[in-house]
């Protein structure tokens, strides 16, 4: 690899694709309670990341130092199941645009967001980063995995190649505030605060939950995820580069804890005061039986989550009716974040 760039300065220029999403805002939310002041936002309508020649224009004109990549085409499976090839073509424009121009603009540092889907289906728990492409994807969100793995691959290969530092972290499932709430294709958090706080409203005697209950998922805060955002983003290349290996480089950030199905509906239940059934539909699917991160290597580099699944929703829902006409306005087939 070339020489270790500095560390970042609080006046670094830091170029945040998907500023407006969940993940994104909370990440310039934890930037800017560090410190770091010169953080640059463009809104899909001044900037289309799908757009080559625009991605080109715009890092072409703009002076940055640094890249964090939480733009994405994102969804439930509903979305995943009836938009494929929007999930997969649009998610690799956007990987190849930014990191191929942040790379001609001699940017040396990124930091590129996954998920935990690109592992596969079946493998082993607590899923271990080098199971990655061991095995047969989740069928419901293929298309969007297999994008994502071509992220982490453009990042390690620019690296080899070129001696760039571009990391990649692969969260689990998250969710809080600014998190997609339209039922037609949000995850399994956001759709089960507003479906039980509505039948609350609506005095309804049950709320159907997607699948049998029994699968098995690990849930995240998004601001705990900032924070490991930045913590990796901040480690000096001797610390990171001893944990990963030059095609292995994605980091798992998680909680190391999972719950069933039916226990995170039992929780939202309680915390939303809805007194009424909750009736578990098994025709539908369940998708992955399991899904846990091992976060060893995060845990051996000095981070742990922080906030508790039940203080997260908690928050998440006071979040929820402190904007309900925003959390309801989120009403997208697919979300760029």
């Amino acid at each position: 690899m070339s020489t270790s760039p500095q560390v970042l300065k609080p006046d670094s220029a830091i170029y945040i694709a998907g500023h407006s999403g969940m993940v994104g805002s909370a990440i310039m939310r934890r930037l800017q309670a560090q410190g770091f002041n010169n953080l640059i936002t463009r809104t899909h309508r001044e900037l289309d990341l799908v757009n080559q020649a625009d991605v080109q224009a715009f890092f072409d004109n703009e002076p940055v130092d640094y890249v964090v990549l939480a733009a994405a085409t994102v969804g439930g499976i509903n979305a995943n199941n009836s938009q494929p090839a929007r999930f997969i073509y649009e998610n690799l424009m956007m990987e190849s645009n930014i990191i191929s121009a942040a790379h001609q603009n001699g940017i040396n540092r990124l930091l590129f967001l996954g998920s935990s889907c690109i592992y596969p289906r079946m493998a082993e728990q607590p899923m271990r980063e080098n199971v990655l492409l061991t095995g047969e994807l989740e069928s419901t969100n293929e298309p969007y995995a297999v994008a994502k793995i071509a992220g982490i691959k453009l990042c390690e290969s620019f690296n080899r190649q070129y001696g760039t530092h571009y990391r990649s972290v692969m969260p689990t499932n998250l969710y809080g505030p600014y998190d997609n709430f339209n039922l037609q294709d949000s995850h399994v958090v956001p759709a089960l605060i507003r479906k039980f706080h509505e039948g609350k409203e609506k005095g309804e005697p049950g709320v159907e939950v997607w699948g049998t209950g029994n699968a098995r998922r690990e849930f995240m805060h998004v601001d705990d995820m900032a924070e490991a955002s930045v913590f990796i983003m901040e480690l000096n290349d001797m610390d990171y580069d001893g944990v990963v290996e030059p095609m292995l480089s994605h980091i798992n950030v998680g909680t190391g804890e999972d719950v069933t199905i039916k226990e995170l509906a039992g929780i939202v239940c309680e915390i939303t005061g809805f007194n009424g059934d909750i009736i578990f539909n098994e025709n539908k699917p369940d998708g992955a039986p399991k899904k846990l991160l091992n976060v060893d290597k995060l845990k051996r580099l000095g981070w742990r989550a922080k906030i508790t699944l039940r203080e997260g929703i908690a928050s998440t829902y006071e979040w929820f009716l402190d904007n309900l006409e925003t959390a309801r306005g989120i009403d997208k087939q697919a979300v760029k974040k």
